[in-house]
């Protein structure tokens, strides 16, 4: 028997959220909804057997197992409000714009006892998966720097690009070092006229003299989804728009020579959103939540409002 699910939000990822959930061994959509006749059109013909519905007050909340909120930013915190006090949520990135908000929904989701799960899908992949368990064994020693170019992506009003793109950057590095930042240095412009701002450069110091530089962009011809992670004795590249060789291991005998070796692992190609929907769905049946309980969301939130 597969648990009920309600996604409110058939835009631009709610689409990808429905497709990962179906194909799910876990999951079946009960409802969609979305107030824009466009997107229900297209959602009835998508999922001809699900409920579709303009008003996400009509769901009947005693038979849902897992609610799907993929819309703006700014209803987040209203609408995961209501749904956690009868379901489990997973709620599309960021949370909240707010830490209080952020503190509130957690303890909603205690108070009620249902989980609460944020999608950041990328520390699902595994590539990611991969480097955490390089870090955390020191298969090349020391971690001294990492570096990461996210670009291109639509521009948005609800928030800025730090927030849009900067928190997938953010809960990667929170995922696989554990920690915070020490210092956290950024400049944030628009290179054209939008709402927010459109760039970002961002510094991070954390423990261990470890240097994190970041460059988020909207405005980009080219979309780029690289991570460079430098070792004492190796650098690992990590390329989420390759199609199988995503990540590339370089190492040489030692310091002084200039010639690498080129290794390419073989790692799990699943989508990561799919990764991250099958990790929601054995979570309801365990009754536990490794990942989201360990501060995550707070400190994800508590790192971007200093940026």
């Amino acid at each position: 028997m597969k648990f009920k699910v309600a996604l409110i939000g058939f835009g631009y990822w709610g689409p990808k959220l429905a497709r990962n959930i179906q194909n799910s061994n876990y999951f079946q959509i009960d409802y969609i909804v979305d107030k824009s006749q466009k997107n229900i059109d297209s959602a009835k013909k998508a999922f001809p057997l699900s409920k579709v519905i303009s008003d996400y007050k009509k769901i009947n909340n005693q038979k849902i197992d897992l609610v799907v909120i993929s819309t703006p930013t700014k209803t987040h915190f209203q609408m995961t409000s209501f749904f956690l006090k009868y379901s489990n949520v997973l709620v599309e990135k960021p949370l909240s714009l707010s830490m209080k908000q952020v503190i509130k929904l957690e303890s909603l989701a205690k108070k009620f006892k249902n989980k609460l799960f944020v999608d950041y899908p990328f520390i699902f992949s595994g590539s990611i998966q991969m480097i955490k368990n390089i870090i955390n064994k020191k298969k090349y020693g020391k971690l001294i720097e990492i570096e990461s170019f996210r670009e291109q992506a639509p521009i948005r009003d609800d928030a800025n690009v730090v927030w849009d793109l900067g928190v997938h950057d953010i809960s990667i590095l929170r995922y696989l070092l554990s920690s915070n930042p020490k210092k956290i240095k950024s400049v944030k412009y628009n290179t054209v006229k939008t709402k927010q701002k459109d760039t970002a450069y961002i510094n991070l110091d954390y423990k261990d003299n470890l240097k994190v530089f970041i460059k988020n962009s909207w405005i980009s011809p080219l979309k780029i989804r690289i991570m460079k992670f430098k070792f004492e004795k190796g650098i690992i590249i990590c390329d989420e728009n390759e199609p199988i060789y995503k990540l590339k291991v370089f190492t040489k005998k030692n310091n002084k020579s200039p010639i690498y070796k080129l290794e390419l692992p073989e790692i799990d190609l699943s989508e990561p959103l799919f990764n991250l929907i099958n990790y929601v769905g054995k979570s309801i049946i365990s009754n536990t939540n490794p990942i989201f309980k360990s501060n995550l969301n707070k400190d994800i939130t508590k790192i971007l409002e200093k940026i």
